[in-house]
């Protein structure tokens, strides 16, 4: 009896695993009938089974087509019978998605991030007037914030008007404006009030044995 033992890794390969091996036998036996009108015959009591074994799905929307499907699946692809749906490809189930084209943005001034960008773009877009005027200065002065998260000593205002000519393309001049940036203990604070508010407050825990009951 010991010598007509076998181990799963001496079996047959199965395509499925949540068949079982049995299913895997009954559809080899579907391969091995000689005429269509056997295998048609085996292959809708298989697609019976296939279906009793998985009642959860049977109201999900083309649940036969997928029934049908995994029947050519674990088949090899080789099953001659007449299917109520189209017959899957082997090339289309091993077919490569094709890679992802992320954006290559390579900015000059990373600290910035590459909103700043599509901010800047977006901006050149509006007519002259003060919510373009109020725009490009909300952009600067996060352009500022972002560079002294980048550098935690001072800038000045200069620099992050050039940096902002450059990224427009000439097309936002504030290097001439009179009106200033925010400063940096504004900024700074706004960005500490946040980072303050978001942390939830734990309550206290008593130092003292007072009103504690002892058992």
């Amino acid at each position: 009896m010991i010598d007509n033992l076998e181990y799963n890794t001496e079996r047959e390969h199965l395509i499925i695993p949540e068949y079982g091996r049995h299913m895997q036998k009954m559809i080899n036996y579907a391969k091995e009938r000689e005429t269509k009108e056997e295998r048609n015959k085996v292959a809708k009591a298989i697609i019976s089974v296939m279906g009793n074994l998985q009642p959860h799905l049977r109201d999900v929307p083309d649940f036969q087509h997928k029934l049908w499907d995994q029947l050519f699946i674990m088949a090899d692809f080789d099953l001659d019978v007449d299917s109520p749906y189209p017959k899957p490809l082997r090339e289309e189930l091993q077919a490569h998605p094709e890679p992802l084209k992320y954006p290559q943005n390579f900015p000059k001034y990373r600290f910035y991030g590459n909103n700043i960008k599509t901010m800047i773009d977006v901006a050149n877009t509006w007519e002259d007037g003060d919510l373009k005027e109020a725009l490009i200065y909300t952009i600067a002065n996060h352009m500022k914030k972002c560079f002294l998260n980048w550098n935690k000593d001072t800038v000045e205002d200069d620099v992050i008007f050039n940096h902002l000519y450059e990224l427009s393309e000439g097309k936002i001049n504030l290097k001439e404006e009179d009106e200033d940036l925010s400063d940096v203990t504004t900024l700074m604070r706004n960005k500490k009030k946040y980072s303050s508010s978001t942390k939830k407050a734990h309550p206290k825990k008593s130092t003292t044995n007072r009103n504690r009951k002892r058992y």
